[in-house]
C-alpha cells in the first residue's frame, strides 16, 4: 500500500491505492447529466497514477443498489445524489454519527471484510456536503449574518441546516409545503427577509438546462447585506443568484462547496 500526501496550507490531501488492484468508485442517483464527480475523479486518478475509476450508476430506484454492488466487487465507495441521500439510508448498515444525526447520506464507505467473497461487505454511510458547505461558506459569516432561510427541506437542506447551525448561525426551512416549524414562500415577509440575511438555495431550480427557474422569493426586499448561496454551480450564475445581485446582494455557488466534499469523500473513502 503506497501513500501519497499532497496539498496547500488548507488541505492535506490522502491518495491511498494498492499496487495490484483496481478501485472502483462511483455515484447514484437519477437523473445524472448534471454530475460532476466523474470527471473531476477520473482526472485526480490520472494525474496522481492512482489504478482506480469512477462511474456513474444512474438507476431508476434506490434498490437497485444491490445489482450495482454485485456488478462491481471492486467498488470500493460511492456519492449518493438527488434523490436518494435520505431514501439509501434503510439499505445501509450503519451510519456514521454526523450523518445520523443530520438524517441524509451523500457518501458510502464499502469496507470488504473478505477479499475472497464478494458478498461479504459492510456500508457506511456518511455526510460530506455538511463539510464542503460549512467550510465554503465560513468566511461569509458576519455577526449582521445570524439568521438563515433554507430554501427546500431534502437531503441537502439537512446538511446545510447542520453546517450553518456549526457556524452559530440559525436557519429555518422554506418549502412549498410546509411542516411544522418550516415556513411557506407565501410567508416571507419584509420583516422576515431583513432579519434572515443568509439564503440558501438546496433546490434544483435553476440547474441547466432550466436555467430560467428560481425559487419564488420576494427579491424586492433584499439589500446589500444579504447573502444569497446556492448549491447548484451549472450554470456558474443562476437566476436566483443574478436576482440577488441586481438588489445588491453577496452571492455565491456550490462549486467550491462541491469540490471541499470531493475531498472530504476521498478521505473517508480511505479511512
Amino acid at each position: 500500500m503506497l501513500l501519497i500526501l499532497t496539498g496547500t496550507t488548507n488541505f492535506v490531501h490522502f491518495s491511498y491505492f494498492s499496487m495490484d488492484t483496481h478501485r472502483i468508485f462511483g455515484l447514484i442517483g437519477y437523473p445524472l447529466g448534471h454530475s460532476f464527480s466523474r470527471g473531476f475523479f477520473n482526472d485526480k486518478f490520472a494525474a496522481e497514477g492512482i489504478d482506480a475509476e469512477y462511474i456513474n450508476f444512474e438507476i431508476p430506484s434506490v434498490s437497485e443498489l444491490k445489482e450495482v454492488l454485485d456488478d462491481h466487487p471492486q467498488l470500493s465507495g460511492l456519492n449518493v445524489t438527488i434523490p436518494y441521500k435520505e431514501q439509501v439510508i434503510p439499505y445501509l448498515d450503519r451510519l456514521d454519527p454526523e450523518a445520523e444525526a443530520i438524517g441524509a447520506v451523500n457518501v458510502i464507505r464499502i469496507i470488504r471484510n473478505d477479499p475472497d467473497d464478494e458478498d461479504d461487505y459492510e456500508l457506511v454511510g456518511y455526510n460530506s456536503d455538511v463539510v464542503g458547505f460549512r467550510d465554503s461558506i465560513s468566511p461569509l459569516i458576519t455577526p449582521e449574518r445570524g439568521k438563515a432561510l433554507i430554501l427546500g427541506s431534502g437531503g441537502a437542506a439537512k446538511a446545510v441546516r447542520q453546517g450553518l447551525i456549526s457556524l452559530g448561525v440559525e436557519p429555518v426551512y422554506v418549502s412549498r409545503s410546509p411542516h411544522r416549524g418550516m415556513l411557506s414562500y407565501d410567508e416571507l415577509t419584509p420583516e422576515v427577509m431583513a432579519s434572515h440575511k443568509v439564503i440558501v438555495n438546496t433546490t434544483p431550480l435553476g440547474m441547466y438546462p432550466g436555467v430560467d427557474r428560481f425559487p419564488p422569493i420576494p427579491y424586492e426586499y433584499l439589500d446589500s447585506g444579504h447573502l444569497l448561496y446556492d448549491l447548484i454551480y451549472n450554470p456558474d450564475t443562476t437566476a436566483f443568484m443574478r436576482r440577488g445581485a441586481e438588489h445588491g446582494a453577496e452571492v455565491k455557488n456550490g462549486l467550491e462547496m462541491l469540490l471541499l466534499q470531493a475531498f472530504e469523500s476521498w478521505r473517508i473513502w480511505n479511512l
